[in-house]
C-alpha cells in the first residue's frame, strides 16, 4: 500500500511534528497518493483526493490579528477535496504555526503537520515517491510469480481445480466455477460461497448465462464486491466464474484474473468437439430405442454412459427449434452427475429426456428456465415411442395453457372423455348437434334438453319421465325423434356414446362461452 503519514512522522530524517489529530488516530494510517506544495489560496484545481499538500503560508496575511474566516475557508476547500494533509512550514514565512490554523483543521478533521525549516519540501516528496516506487516494483514481482504459479497450476492433470485453486491463494478470496446451466461446480480445493450470498450469487450467474453473450460485471451482494465474468464464446457459453474480491482488483490483480479466465475457457472449449459428438450418438441411440432395438441401444449406451435409466421412467418433451448452447451442456452435465439416470436426445427441433422419478425434478428445474415441456406417464424402454407420444401431446397443451409443464396424467384424469377433450372435440359436438339445435329453434321443442336430462339419468326411462314430468312414452318419442334427426339409432351401444360424448362437449363450450 501506498506510505501513510505515520509512515512519515517515523521517519527521523524528515522531523515533522504532528499538531493534530492525536497519536493513534485512524487517519494517520490512510495511505497518501502523492503529496503536492502549493501557496495557492485555492490548489484544489490541480490536487487529487488522497494527496498531501504541503504550503509554507505565503497566501495567508501576516496580521497580528489575521480573519479566521480565510484560513477556515482555505481548510474547507481542502476536506472539500478530499486532502489526506496539510503539512505547514515555519519558519520560512510564518515564524510559527498560524493559531486560527490550527483552529480550522480541527474544526473540519484535517490531519495538520508543522514541517521544521531545516526540512525542504523535496525530501519529503522523494521519501513517498521512493516508497511508491518500491510498491510497484513489488507488486510487479508479484504479478509475474502469480502469473509463474498458474502456469504451472495448468500443467497439473486436475489443470482447472488446480488453476482455481492457485487463483483463491494468490488473492485471497474465494473463486467459485459454475457449469453452463448455472451450478455451482464443487472443488476440492476451493473455498465454499459465502452461504449468505450464495443463491444471490447463484442467480446472477444464471441470468447471466441465459443471456448467451460473453460478460464480466461487478456487483456489490450482501455487502461483499463479487465480480462475474462468463466463459467460452458468444451464442455458446460453457459456464462463468465468481470471485469474491476481499480487496479490490488492482492492475494486477485483474491481470491474473484475466489469465485464469483464458485458461479455463481454453480447457472447457476443448470438450467442445466430443460433446457435438456425443449428440448425435445420442439422436442414434434414441432412434434405436424407438425402432424396438433395445439391446443394441443399451450396449451402446453401456460402453458410453455406463446404462440407460431405469425403468420406470418418464420421457419429458420440450420443443427447441434452436436449443441454446448453454441447455445442451447443462444437459450433458446432468447425464453425467448421474450416470446412466438421465439421458437426452435431440430428435428434430425436439427435446427429449429420459429419467426416472428421482431426478424428474432437476430435469423438470433445467428445462423450465427454457420453455415449456410436457411429461409422460411412466412407462418401461419397450414403451417409449407411446411414452413419447404422450410427452408431445402434454407439451402441446402446456404450450396452449402457457404452461411451463403439464404431465399426461392432467390429461387423461378425465378417462377418454379428457383426452377427446384435449382433441378440441368441442367444435366437432357442435357441428353434431346443429340439425337438433335448428329444429328446436325452429319448432320451439326441447329435444336436446330431454336428451341431456335422459343421459344424466343413466338413460333410466321412468326415472327422468319423472323428472321431467312427463309420460315416459311421450320421453320414447321424444329421444327416438332426436335420433332420427341426427341420424343415429340410440338403441344402440355405439350411436348412443357418440350422441353422449357430443352433449356432454357442447355443455361444456357453452359454459365456457357463457
Amino acid at each position: 500500500m501506498p506510505p501513510s503519514l505515520n509512515v512519515l512522522l517515523r521517519s527521523r530524517a524528515l522531523k515533522l511534528r504532528l499538531v493534530m489529530p492525536e497519536a493513534g488516530s485512524a487517519q494517520l494510517d490512510e495511505p497518501i497518493t502523492w503529496v503536492h506544495s502549493s501557496d495557492l489560496a485555492d490548489p484544489t484545481p490541480f490536487l487529487d483526493a488522497g494527496q498531501l499538500l504541503l504550503t509554507d503560508g505565503t497566501q495567508f496575511p501576516m496580521d497580528t490579528k489575521p480573519n479566521g474566516s480565510t484560513y477556515d475557508e482555505y481548510v474547507g476547500r481542502l476536506v472539500g477535496h478530499g486532502i489526506a494533509g496539510l503539512g505547514f512550514a515555519t519558519q520560512v514565512i510564518h515564524g510559527t504555526l498560524p493559531p486560527a490554523l490550527e483552529e480550522a483543521c480541527r474544526k473540519h478533521g484535517l490531519p495538520l503537520l508543522e514541517v521544521p525549516d531545516r526540512t525542504p519540501f523535496i525530501a519529503i516528496i522523494r521519501m513517498v515517491a521512493d516508497y511508491l516506487a518500491k510498491e510497484e516494483h513489488a507488486r510487479a514481482e508479484w504479478s509475474l510469480q502469480a502469473q509463474r504459479a498458474i502456469s504451472r497450476a495448468a500443467l497439473r492433470p486436475d489443470g482447472l481445480t488446480s488453476i482455481l485453486g492457485e487463483l483463491e491463494r494468490q488473492l485471497h478470496s474465494w473463486v467459485a466455477l459454475y457449469d453452463a446451466a448455472g451450478n455451482y461446480v464443487r472443488m476440492a480445493r476451493n473455498r465454499p460461497v459465502p452461504s449468505d450470498i450464495a443463491g444471490e450469487v447463484t442467480a446472477k450467474v444464471r441470468n447471466a448465462l441465459d443471456l448467451g453473450t460473453r460478460s464480466a460485471s461487478h456487483l456489490l451482494i450482501g455487502g461483499q464486491s463479487v465480480t462475474l465474468q462468463t466463459l467460452g464464446r458468444k451464442g455458446s457459453l460453457r459456464g462463468a466464474l465468481a470471485l469474491g474480491a476481499i480487496e479490490p482488483l488492482d492492475p494486477a490483480r485483474t491481470d491474473i484474473v484475466n489469465s485464469v479466465i483464458g485458461l479455463a475457457s481454453l480447457t472447457l472449449e476443448q470438450t467442445r468437439t466430443l460433446d457435438t459428438a456425443r449428440r448425435h450418438l445420442r439422436a442414434g441411440v434414441f432412434e434405436q430405442l424407438l425402432a424396438g432395438s433395445t439391446d443394441v441401444a443399451a450396449r451402446t449406451a453401456r460402453q458410453v454412459w455406463g446404462q440407460l435409466p431405469r425403468e420406470p421412467l418418464l420421457v419429458t418433451a420440450s420443443r427447441q427449434e434452436n436449443p441454446a448452447p448453454n441447455l445442451l451442456e447443462a444437459l450433458e452435465l446432468l447425464a453425467d452427475d448421474y450416470r446412466g439416470a438421465v439421458f437426452y436426445a435431440l430428435r428434430g427441433d425436439l427435446l427429449v429426456v429420459m429419467a426416472g422419478r428421482q431426478h424428474q425434478d432437476k430435469v423438470l428445474e433445467l428445462l423450465q428456465r427454457h420453455g415449456a415441456c410436457g411429461v409422460s406417464a411412466e412407462t418401461a424402454i419397450a414403451g417409449l415411442s407411446g411414452a413419447l407420444e404422450e410427452a408431445t401431446r402434454a407439451l402441446r397443451r402446456a404450450a396452449e395453457l402457457g404452461r411451463t409443464a403439464i404431465e399426461f396424467s392432467e390429461l387423461s384424469d378425465g378417462g377418454m372423455l379428457g383426452l377427446l377433450r384435449e382433441e378440441k372435440a368441442g367444435p366437432v359436438a357442435r357441428g353434431l348437434l346443429q340439425p337438433l339445435i335448428a329444429h328446436d329453434a325452429a319448432e320451439q321443442a326441447e329435444l336436446l334438453a330431454t336428451v341431456r336430462e335422459w343421459f344424466a339419468n343413466d338413460c333410466v326411462w321412468d326415472k327422468t319421465a319423472r323428472r321431467l314430468g312427463v309420460h315416459r312414452h311421450t320421453l320414447r318419442n321424444r329421444v327416438d325423434a332426436a335420433g332420427r334427426i341426427l341420424g343415429l339409432n340410440l338403441d344402440g351401444m355405439r350411436d348412443r356414446l357418440e350422441l353422449f360424448a357430443a352433449v356432454q362437449f357442447l355443455e361444456e363450450t357453452q359454459l365456457r362461452e357463457g
